[in-house]
């Protein structure tokens, strides 16, 4: 019997190019993904709003993992049976692993008095200082602003500072994250539990079949994720070194930057299991 397989990748910086956004180079291997019938489980700090719209222009339908673990949605088709712990949500399921955006807007105007002009979030930033920040067009800064879990924060200050912020953050009960350009301030939740939930929900669809996994990242806030995983494939990065992961057996780390790296990590780790992967 073959082997289930799944892949779990992060969005920017690895599927997307760290500058341009764009996924071209990583097309022949989301393509070789489809032709297999193998789940491209998309898990990103984005929103579901940023998300979607990325997943018609792929044309995926499978699940997906939004902002940094908060919740995962379950389009309607993508599993057979819905696990007991989701809600409905438009024409599909969620699955919610952090408590609502807001509880984080509230502690982040409470640390304001303490640290000033250290920080700025997207709340505060609004769409011109989130196109600034990010170099997003104006509607995709307007689809990063809809947030339901979590908020990311722009660091301004020097290191020790952040790290007394992070600290105090976490003293309220969230999670901090650091990204490509931004801190992540949301609950009890990560990358990695959510990939773990997801993995035992197909798993639990054919317990017979064994189930191998590609985590793929290429920062900090994508480590628990790719120490979750079966196999990992860790993206260069072309502004930040590769995340430090305590694992080593069944990793990769690419040569080449952002989606190139992506695509030709993913047809090696295919070309790898291809034993696994046949009928």
């Amino acid at each position: 019997m073959s082997a289930l397989l799944l892949v779990f990748s992060d969005l920017d910086g690895s599927l997307l190019d760290h500058h341009s956004y764009s996924f071209q180079a990583a097309l022949p291997a989301v393509e070789a993904l489809r032709e297999r019938g193998i789940p491209l489980i998309l898990c990103s700090s984005k929103t579901r709003a940023e998300i979607e719209p990325l997943r018609r222009q792929l044309g995926n339908r499978d699940p997906f993992i939004v902002e940094n673990g908060a919740a995962v949605f379950l389009p309607a088709g993508s599993l057979q049976r819905i696990p007991p712990d989701c809600r409905p949500e438009g024409d599909g399921w969620v699955r919610e692993f952090a408590p609502p955006r807001q509880r984080w807007l509230l502690e982040l105007a409470r640390l304001k008095a303490e640290y000033g002009a250290q920080f700025t979030h997207f709340e505060v930033m609004g769409v011109e200082g989130v196109v600034a920040a990010t170099g997003l067009q104006p509607e995709a800064a307007t689809r990063a602003l809809q947030r339901d879990y979590s908020e990311p924060v722009l660091w301004q200050g020097d290191d020790a500072g952040r790290e007394a912020f992070a600290a105090a953050l976490s003293t309220a009960g969230a999670t901090v994250l650091q990204g490509g350009r931004f801190l992540s301030v949301a609950g009890d939740c990560d990358k990695g539990a959510a990939l773990r939930w997801l993995r035992n929900c197909y798993q639990r669809e054919d317990p017979a079949r064994d189930v191998h996994d590609l985590a793929i990242g290429d920062s900090a806030n994508d480590s628990a994720m790719l120490e979750s995983a079966r196999h990992a494939l860790v993206i260069r990065s072309p502004v930040h070194g590769f995340p430090p992961l305590q694992r080593q057996e069944n990793t990769r780390y690419s040569e080449e930057f952002g989606p190139a790296g992506w695509a030709r990590g993913v047809l090696e780790w295919l070309q790898h299991l291809d034993p696994y992967s046949q009928e």
